[in-house]
């Protein structure tokens, strides 16, 4: 199961109490306050770690709670320190406050953490009240309660391109064709769920993360059919794959589907207008598609690619393109 967003409860260990306790020893008839401190309460973490590629994990739990600090003794002993409860995420997770909405971090690369609700302080002992005045308090304090906040976890998939179009353009196909990876793939629309990730080699050491994001259609920007559960993965893709299928089911103009397409992603977020494109004429096998590729190129004023995944016409070139682009585009572009 994919998931690519999780709200959950976090809560830090609360703080052990300070102990109130006297020395008591043969032939030491007063021999003063001995009562140790408190622990501190354990803190809830978020790291992202290498391994994990979604939020399934963490999806099953809705309470994360750290340990409670232990309770000072006597003998000036300090209470046990509560353990540290650590969330693992993929790279690309952004942690946003439910309640008031400001953005806590952004952990895009792995081994990055940060603490989401800070353990309790324990509470002192008798032994830290003693004074030349007072010889034998008894007070205490109480350990303080651990931070406790509702947050968001979302993941926005880091890749290097991303394949984009409308539903049957031939996204899981092309993915299929170029990576290991197995998207489901079938004649009809919305076959793709969640997105998928594969990697393209490209001789030597060279690789590309190529995701096929899940078909966007007209108001998607506004929640109509996948909506905003897949347009946030665009948003951390380098480079965009546009797919456009030269002779759709439904009789529709190629050139007004990517009018669409572009359109919705410049109401989702206005910085995607700016990524760079590779425009692409899926199934060039089919007769007709070489004169749907010069008209778009053509209105477009740009090259346009013809790619087959079953004949395997266009496919280096395209990588060729993809590393290109990659080169002259620094890994900090990523938004």
């Amino acid at each position: 199961m994919f998931v690519d967003r999780v709200v959950v409860h976090v809560k830090g260990g609360d703080g052990g109490a300070g102990c109130c306790s006297f020395r008591r020893e043969k032939y030491v008839p007063r021999g003063g306050p001995d009562g140790g401190d408190g622990g501190d309460g354990g803190s809830v973490i978020v790291e992202a770690v290498a391994n994990a590629d979604n939020l399934a994990d963490v999806a099953h739990r809705k309470h994360w709670r750290a340990q409670k600090g232990g309770p000072g003794q006597g003998d000036k002993c300090h209470g046990r320190q509560g353990k540290d409860l650590v969330i693992r995420v993929p790279p690309g997770t952004l942690i946003r406050d439910r309640d008031r909405g400001n953005i806590l971090r952004d952990l895009s690369e792995a081994g990055q953490r940060v603490c989401v609700a800070q353990g309790g302080r324990g509470g002192r002992g008798n032994v830290a009240f003693a004074t030349a005045t007072n010889r034998a308090p008894r007070e205490t304090q109480p350990g303080t309660l651990g931070e406790e906040r509702w947050i968001i976890l979302e993941l926005k998939m880091i890749a290097d391109a991303g394949l984009i179009g409308l539903p049957n353009a031939g996204k899981s196909t092309l993915l299929s064709r170029l990576t290991r990876a197995t998207p489901e793939i079938a004649d009809y629309p919305f076959t793709t769920k969640h997105p998928n990730l594969g990697l393209v080699t490209a001789g030597g050491d060279r690789a590309i993360v190529l995701a096929d994001l899940p078909g966007l259609i007209e108001g998607a920007h506004s929640g109509v059919g996948l909506g905003h559960e897949f347009l946030r993965h665009i948003e951390r893709t380098r480079v965009l794959i546009h797919l456009v299928e030269p002779l759709p089911l439904d009789g529709s103009d190629p050139l007004r589907n990517y009018q669409t397409i572009c359109q919705e992603l410049r109401l989702h977020d206005p910085t995607l207008a700016d990524k760079r494109q590779i425009v692409c004429v899926s199934k060039a096998e089919l007769t007709g598609s070489e004169a749907v590729r010069e008209r778009l190129q053509e209105e477009l004023c740009q090259p346009v690619l013809a790619i087959s995944a079953v004949t395997g016409q266009g496919l280096a070139r395209l990588v060729s393109q993809i590393l290109g682009l990659l080169k002259s585009e620094p890994a900090e572009a990523r938004s």
